[in-house]
C-alpha cells in the first residue's frame, strides 16, 4: 500500500504528532511524506519525498496574527496553482491529511478521497466546544483549510464518534513526573523580551522559557531562556510544577496528562486557540486574555490552588492508527469495532 502523508509544519505540533505515528503508518505499507509550511521549531525526523512552503501562520510579537506576512503567501496564485497540479495525490492508495490546504485543494482538483486527520479534523462536529464570541471567518477557515471526503478527529475528549484522544508522544507516555520546583513556558506569539518583562517581576518563581529566539541557554535573573528542542521540551515539562503555555493542542494535552497545573493564553486572532480555551476551561484549566499587567496577580493566585484537571487516554496511539487505516479503507461503523479501551500504551 502507498501513503500519502501531508503534514502541516506550521508550529510544532503537527510534526510532533507525525513522529510518533509514522512508526505504525509504515506497518501498512511505503509512506511518503509532503511537509508544507515554514513557520515551525522542529525538525521532522524522517524522509521528506516532498516540499512546500505552503500557506503558514505568523505572529506578532504581542501574542497576535502577523495578517501582512500571511496574506503575502497567497499574492503567487500562479506557484500555488502549480503545486495543486503537480502534486500526485492521484498515484496514492491512501491520502492522510494533517490539516494541509494545498493536499486538499489537489485532491479535490483531481477527484481523489482523502482523511483529514488530527486536531482541527473535530471541528466538523458542531458537539466541540466553541467560545461564546463569533468569529465567522474563524469558523470557515476551520471547516473550509483542509477539505476532505473523510475526518477522524483528536480531542481532550470524545466529544463525537469521529473523535480520538490525543496522540502523546512516547517520552511523555513513559516518563515518571516530578516536581522540580520550576514553571515551564511557551508562548510562542510573545517576543522574549515580552515575556521577561512579565515573568521576572515574580521573583520567588524559577521560569524554563522556551524560546525561538536563543539559540542557547542564556540565564536572565530568575527566568532560563532555552531554544526550543523536542528532548529539551519534554524534560522540562516532565520536570516542572506548572506549565504555561498557548492554547494550542498537543503541548496543553501532554501537560494534563501528567497531571500538571496548566494555564493558557490563546492566540489573539487564532479561532482554533480559543475553542481550545473553550474546551479547557470547561475542564477547570484557566484561561487569560493576554500576558499584560494583570499577570501578575492572577498567577500568584492560581498556584496556591491546589486542582489539577488531569486527561486519562482509553487508547494507545498504535490503535489511533488502526482505526484511521482501516477508517481509509473500510466502512467507518466496522473501524469503531478496532478500539478497545484495554489497549496497551506504546
Amino acid at each position: 500500500m502507498k501513503i500519502f502523508y501531508a503534514v502541516q509544519a506550521t508550529g510544532n505540533g503537527h510534526i510532533s504528532r507525525a513522529m510518533e505515528l509514522l512508526p505504525y503508518l509504515e506497518r501498512y505499507g511505503q509512506v511518503d511524506i509532503f511537509l508544507s509550511g515554514a513557520n515551525n521549531s522542529l525538525k521532522l525526523d524522517a524522509p521528506i519525498r516532498y516540499r512546500s512552503k505552503g500557506l503558514s501562520l505568523f505572529y506578532t510579537h504581542s501574542g497576535g496574527l502577523n495578517y501582512w506576512q500571511i496574506a503575502r503567501q497567497i499574492l503567487s496564485p500562479v506557484r500555488i496553482f502549480r503545486e495543486i497540479r503537480d502534486l500526485p495525490v492521484e498515484k496514492y492508495d491512501v491520502v492522510i491529511n494533517d490539516f494541509e490546504c494545498l493536499t486538499s485543494l489537489s485532491c479535490a482538483y483531481k477527484k481523489v478521497a482523502s482523511v483529514n486527520f488530527g486536531h482541527q479534523a473535530s471541528f466538523v462536529s458542531s458537539k466541540v466546544p466553541r467560545p461564546a464570541k463569533k468569529d465567522p471567518m474563524g469558523a470557515w477557515i476551520l471547516r473550509n483549510y483542509a477539505r476532505a471526503t473523510q475526518y477522524v478527529g483528536l480531542h481532550f475528549s470524545q466529544y463525537d464518534d469521529f473523535i480520538l484522544p490525543p496522540v502523546i508522544k512516547k517520552a511523555i507516555l513513559q516518563a515518571e513526573p516530578q516536581d522540580k520546583g520550576y514553571i515551564t513556558v511557551y508562548l510562542s506569539s510573545y517576543s522574549d523580551a515580552t515575556v521577561r518583562q512579565h515573568l521576572l517581576p515574580l521573583k520567588e518563581f524559577r521560569w524554563q522559557v522556551f524560546s525561538k529566539e536563543v539559540r542557547q541557554p542564556v540565564q536572565d535573573g530568575n527566568i532560563l531562556f532555552l531554544p526550543v528542542g523536542g528532548a529539551s521540551f519534554n524534560k522540562s515539562l516532565v520536570n516542572c510544577s506548572a506549565m504555561l503555555t498557548g492554547a494550542g493542542f498537543e503541548t496543553p494535552a501532554e501537560a494534563l496528562y501528567l497531571g500538571k497545573k496548566l494555564m493558557v493564553i490563546p492566540i489573539r486572532g487564532q479561532y482554533e486557540q480559543f475553542c481550545n480555551a473553550a474546551a479547557l476551561s470547561r475542564m477547570g484549566v484557566p484561561v487569560l486574555d493576554a500576558l499584560d499587567e494583570g499577570f501578575e496577580g492572577v498567577f500568584r493566585e492560581w498556584m496556591e490552588q491546589r486542582k489539577r484537571p488531569h486527561l486519562h487516554l482509553d487508547y494507545s496511539t498504535e490503535a489511533i492508527v488502526s482505526y484511521l487505516m482501516h477508517h481509509c479503507t473500510q466502512k467507518k461503523k466496522d473501524a469503531l469495532d478496532m478500539l478497545y479501551p484495554d489497549a496497551v500504551f506504546n
